[in-house]
């Protein structure tokens, strides 16, 4: 047997152990996998992938936070369409001197957020690359009538996010230097940036709401999701409060930055983001109080015209998105 197969061998037993593998209708080894999905659910599917000097860097975080946050980031997609995991597909690229235990490392981080929602992981791919590299497809299922997507906010609507916004932009500072936090704001930051929850739960029982018309995740920073969202729905989009993250806050400060701009512009927050009937509001965020333990956090809200804006004092500003762009020069 090559190394190969050993290092197959070795991820079936591990792969095969999931709690709900045997919903699979065959098993690792054959060249795709065959599930059978729900007759009355739409699959969502989506695909993400993490580059090495680009989305993380190992000198700063494990290769099971690697993987973490990869199945996370693609978790978090199918929540923002009000969906629930069911499987998923990784396609790992190794570097030279990689080693099946870098490999297996990186897979018990991808099952133990996958896991915790109740999604397969299937199989996948490994061939050898300059770096590391990970990508993931991931399938959810949601009925048709609870799908959510960015277009269908209205002018009125408010914009609320699921949590406070900033950590994981806190955590990526922090990562080169430490003592720039308290004991305590350092965890926060650092969880955020290298363990992100997916809101999938939330996802769901937002996406089951009539009030709510449009939602997204926060992957790319506030500034440049809200004005996806508002571009995408034909509306303009007023920001008009940010709720910041303790860390992110001490962090801007310590960095002589304003802590608004600095949650605006953060990114890989995975929040939600949601656009939902303004008379609903106070409704829906009270029953998301009682089931999550926290509120909703109202941004701003949505208006006729285009573009994106911060009211100050009694007037509006422009401003421009300012989250991560892959393609900036």
């Amino acid at each position: 047997m090559n190394r190969e197969d050993q290092l197959i061998a070795q991820m079936r037993e591990i792969i095969e152990a999931q709690p709900h593998y045997r919903k699979l209708a065959n098993s690792i080894g054959d060249d795709a996998a065959l599930w059978q999905p729900s007759r009355s659910n739409r699959s969502v599917i989506t695909t993400d992938a993490l580059i090495e000097g680009v989305h993380f860097r190992t000198e700063t975080m494990s290769l099971e936070d690697v993987g973490w946050r990869a199945m996370a980031s693609n978790l978090s997609d199918l929540a923002a369409m009000g969906s629930r995991p069911v499987l998923a597909t990784v396609a790992l690229g190794v570097p030279q001197d990689g080693t099946g235990a870098d490999v297996l490392e990186m897979y018990r981080g991808m099952l133990g957020v996958a896991s915790a929602h109740r999604c397969t992981i299937a199989g996948g791919d490994i061939t050898r690359a300059p770096g590391w590299m990970i990508s993931i497809a991931a399938v959810g299922e949601v009925r048709a009538s609870h799908a959510k997507g960015r277009g269908g906010a209205r002018g009125g609507d408010v914009v609320a996010v699921t949590g406070p916004l900033g950590a994981s932009r806190a955590g990526l500072h922090l990562a080169d230097n430490v003592s720039m936090l308290s004991e305590t704001l350092r965890d926060e930051a650092l969880r955020a940036h290298r363990r992100p929850e997916p809101r999938i739960r939330e996802g769901q029982f937002l996406g089951a709401s009539e009030h709510v018309h449009a939602m997204m995740d926060i992957s790319d920073g506030l500034s440049t999701d809200l004005a996806r969202l508002a571009a995408r729905s034909g509306c303009a989009a007023v920001v008009e409060s940010v709720p910041v993250a303790a860390s992110a806050a001490a962090m801007a400060r310590a960095r002589g930055e304003d802590p608004w701009d600095y949650a605006l512009s953060g990114g890989e927050d995975y929040e939600l983001l949601l656009a939902l009937d303004a008379r609903a509001f106070r409704h829906v965020s009270s029953r998301f109080h009682k089931r999550f333990g926290r509120e909703l956090l109202a941004v701003g809200r949505l208006r006729e015209g285009s573009g994106l804006f911060q009211r100050k004092v009694e007037r509006e500003e422009a401003i421009a998105p300012t989250g991560w762009d892959h393609l900036r020069e």
